[in-house]
C-alpha cells in the first residue's frame, strides 16, 4: 500500500524498505482544454544536488537532452511530448546505491516546454503528481498528487530524494516558479544563456 503525502511532508524510503536499491519516480499530469490552439510539451528534468544545493556540473542536471546522470545512476526514460494516456507520462530510473557520494538530493521538476510563446501555465494543468516506485517490483511506495492550486507557474518543483543519516528519504515539495525551466536552473547553479 503506497504511502500519499501532503505537501511538505517527508517520508522515509530505505529506512521503511530494508534492501531497496532502485526505485522508477514516475510523473504524470493532464492538460485541461482551453482555446489557445497549442500542444501542451511538459517536461521532466532532474537536478542532483550538492551540500550547497547546486549542481556540480552540467552532468548533474539530467533532461530529455542529457538523459544520464550521476555516472549513469540516475536515468531519464525519454521525453513524452502529449501527456496522453493514463499512467506516468515520464519516469526516471534512480539506483540509489551508486548515485555519487557528493549528491545530497535528487531534485524533480516539471517545466512547461515554450510556456511564454504559447501563453500557458500550470493553471492549466490538472492531476499532476509523482510517485516513487520499488524498481525490482514496480511496487508503488510513495504518492504525491500536487493538487490543483497552481496558476501562473510554469516549472513546478515536485519532490525530492534526499539523504539523511545513510539513508534517502523523499520530500513532496510542490513549490510553483516563473520563468520555466531556466529559471530552475540558475537557482540550481546552472548557466544558462
Amino acid at each position: 500500500m503506497a504511502i500519499s503525502l501532503s505537501k511538505g511532508q517527508k517520508v522515509d524510503l530505505t529506512k521503511t524498505n530494508p534492501g531497496l536499491t532502485k526505485v522508477v519516480v514516475g510523473l504524470g499530469w493532464d492538460t485541461n482544454k482551453y482555446d489557445g490552439g497549442n500542444d501542451f510539451d511538459l517536461d521532466t528534468s532532474v537536478f542532483l544536488l550538492g551540500e550547497n544545493g547546486k549542481v556540480t556540473s552540467e552532468n548533474d542536471f539530467v533532461f530529455y537532452n542529457n538523459t544520464t546522470g550521476g555516472n549513469g545512476s540516475v536515468v531519464h526514460t525519454g521525453d513524452n511530448r502529449t501527456g496522453a494516456g493514463d499512467g506516468d507520462d515520464e519516469q526516471i530510473n534512480v539506483s540509489l546505491s551508486t548515485v555519487p557520494a557528493q549528491v545530497q538530493r535528487v531534485t524533480f521538476t516539471i517545466t512547461i516546454h515554450d510556456a511564454e510563446v504559447r501563453s500557458q501555465n500550470f493553471g492549466q494543468v490538472s492531476n499532476a503528481y509523482v510517485r516513487v516506485l520499488n524498481g525490482d517490483t514496480n511496487e508503488e511506495l510513495i504518492r504525491y498528487d500536487l493538487g490543483e492550486d497552481f496558476s501562473i507557474e510554469t516549472a513546478l518543483v515536485v519532490g525530492e530524494l534526499y539523504r539523511h543519516n545513510g539513508e534517502w528519504k523523499f520530500s513532496a515539495i510542490g513549490s510553483g516558479y516563473q520563468g520555466g525551466l531556466g529559471a530552475l536552473a540558475t537557482d540550481f547553479g546552472l548557466q544558462v544563456g
